[in-house]
């Protein structure tokens, strides 16, 4: 394993985040600032609890995968996506590293990125409203494995882009209304029944689920599900990756 390579990569890809942290953090803060006055104000006058927990401090896991989610395919997509854009591509292919060491390198800097911004939000939502943590370590384990999982993800999706239009299309038209419809402002047993068997067809309820467990120990469907549905994600998005590299999938060609 050359750890220089995938160190050169990480750096590189961190060193950007950094240049423009203030955008980066800024942003998610603002956004979640709104989220809190427009739902936990004004819905939240409305709906006192969910599941015996306050509206406000009912969506803050929701809050937080919604930022998580869509900064991870973000950021992969667009890191990978630029070395293709400039041509710079074929330096690291020719370089002696391998496929392994070159995911590791951008997918880990991805998820870093989104872990950072999640960190964030959740400072930021203890400002609007007070809410405990039960499973801290489940909490963090739920936030990598997340992390990681939507960042290989988005690492497909800048390999597969041949334009910065197609980087926007998944985030904007798929993740982010797959975590509006999946449980982030309200418990899914609120639905009525026919609704609700359809909503579990929905992937982004079991990351939202298992991660609001970890807040409240409330979960509308199995913590043992959430994490099965989110590993099998995760083999998956790891053999579309070797298949990328297999075969040179719009790397090499």
């Amino acid at each position: 394993m050359n750890f220089y390579a995938i160190r050169a990569i990480y750096a590189f890809e961190m060193a950007r985040f950094f240049r423009t942290i203030f955008q980066s953090i800024a942003t998610p803060v603002i956004s979640t600032s709104l989220y809190f006055i427009v739902f936990g104000s004004a819905i939240g006058s409305r709906i006192a609890e969910v599941d015996g927990i306050s509206y406000a401090a009912f969506i803050v896991p929701g809050l937080i995968m919604l930022s998580v989610l869509t900064e991870s395919v973000s950021n992969a997509s667009f890191g990978i996506y630029m070395p293709k854009y400039s041509g710079t591509i074929y330096e690291i292919l020719s370089a002696p590293i391998s496929a392994m060491e070159i995911v590791c390198g951008y997918v880990g800097a991805a998820a870093s990125k989104s872990i950072i911004l999640g960190t964030v939000i959740l400072i930021t939502a203890r400002l609007f409203v007070d809410f405990t943590i039960l499973h801290p370590i489940w909490m963090l384990a739920f936030l990598v494995l997340t992390s990681v999982t939507f960042s290989l993800f988005g690492f497909i999706i800048g390999i597969w882009a041949d334009g910065f239009e197609k980087l926007q299309v998944v985030p904007t038209l798929i993740i982010t209304p797959l975590t509006f419809l999946g449980g982030s402002f309200y418990s899914i047993s609120m639905l009525p029944p026919l609704w609700q068997k359809v909503t579990l067809f929905n992937p982004v309820v079991y990351l939202v689920s298992g991660f609001r467990w970890s807040f409240y120990g409330h979960a509308d469907v199995s913590v043992g599900v959430s994490l099965a549905t989110t590993g099998v994600f995760l083999l998956l998005s790891l053999l579309a990756v070797w298949l990328i590299f297999r075969t040179g999938y719009r790397i090499k060609t």
